[in-house]
């Protein structure tokens, strides 16, 4: 049985050449764009924990706290507080909206890959609905996944954190390690499942739902057969795009570390600029300094986006490729496959006469 995943390899190299040689400079602009939502940075939040202490309110000294309790300096407490709820909420904000686009941009990057051009205003408009759906999906996934792992965590160090049993308190420590232990497996099981529901979702969900225009879970519904009919070949899939998804990560870190390196030249002389205008004119000097670390941080985003677009574009097709040598109604790229296999066929032919 000849496995699709290692046979696409080449063709999806052909169909990226294909598509983004010779150097469209508009159509690089626009695919980056599309890159940078796709998979662009995420928002990580930070969790604050607020330690209360126990006992009968009296602070350390032995002095009794006043009526009201302690006094907080300037009154800044509440107004601290504040802040840090406005930002939470902020990012909270941020990360769904940065949530949503990705999940329509993934549309917008199949579609344009199946038309072989980047439309973004007419491909969003036509499938930002879709990318709702997507989205909702991937929300649900993501809570579920949140939540399991909070009762999980809960049912193995409840027991560590608080005494429940009469007599002495067990040694905390060694509950400890063996909570973490019983809890490490389930955790890295949980983790790959999802992580292939995202990415099965993310590569042949959204194709289907482009192709037969529903939503996700009749997609699921659609790519169901096809997986328990033919799961090697996509296992060798997962495998495969796995080890490709690392070599591309490695290449564009190193792309982007030498770029971060040719990028530190001019911004690095704008930056001694600044610093000297710190010891002349400090306000100016301090404004100088922040623009320049801004648009130094823009910039790597910039580089980033564009070296992304080949490792995108490669692996997408090649999860496209897959897709439709596994399930021929499932193919939105026949015609670049057809024209790429013609032309290995003429090539070795040509070769053999």
């Amino acid at each position: 049985m000849s496995l699709h995943a290692l046979e696409d390899l080449d063709d999806a190299l052909d169909a990226t050449r294909a598509f983004l040689w010779p150097i469209d400079r508009s159509r690089w602009i626009k695919l980056a764009v599309v890159v940078f939502f796709v998979g662009g940075p995420g928002a990580n939040l930070n969790a604050f924990q607020f330690n209360v202490p126990a006992g009968d309110g009296t602070p350390p000294g032995g002095l009794p706290a006043p009526p009201g309790g302690l006094p907080t300096p300037g009154g800044v407490g509440p107004n601290v507080l504040f802040v840090v709820g406005a930002v939470v909420a902020a990012a909270l904000l941020i990360a769904l909206a940065l949530l949503f686009v990705g999940s329509v941009m993934e549309f917008v990057l199949v579609e344009s890959l199946r038309r072989e051009e980047v439309l973004l205003r007419r491909f969003w408009a036509a499938h930002w609905r879709r990318g709702a759906r997507l989205f909702g999906f991937r929300l649900v996934v993501g809570l579920l996944v949140f939540g399991s792992a909070a009762v999980l965590a809960v049912l193995f160090l409840l027991p560590v954190v608080v005494d429940v049993t009469p007599g002495p308190a067990p040694p905390v420590g060694g509950a400890s390690i063996v909570a973490l232990l019983l809890l490490v497996p389930v955790v890295f099981v949980l983790a790959l499942v999802v992580g292939l529901v995202n990415g099965f979702t993310t590569v042949f969900v959204v194709p289907i739902m482009i192709l037969d225009e529903c939503g996700v879970l009749d997609g699921w519904r659609r790519l169901w057969p096809t997986i328990t009919a033919r799961p090697w070949q996509y296992l060798a899939y997962a495998v495969a795009s796995f080890v490709l998804s690392i070599v591309g990560g490695v290449l564009v870190a190193i792309l982007l570390g030498v770029a971060a390196l040719v990028l530190l030249i001019p911004f690095g002389i704008l930056g001694a600029v600044g610093l000297l205008l710190l010891t002349t004119v400090p306000p100016f000097g301090v404004g100088v300094l922040a623009l320049v670390v801004l648009l130094f941080v823009l910039s790597l985003f910039a580089v980033a986006a564009l070296v992304q677009v080949p490792v995108v574009t490669y692996l997408r097709y090649y999860a496209l490729l897959v897709l439709g040598d596994v399930d021929a109604d499932l193919d939105l790229v026949a015609d670049r496959r057809a024209a790429i296999r013609a032309a290995d066929s003429g090539g070795t032919g040509g070769a053999g006469t």
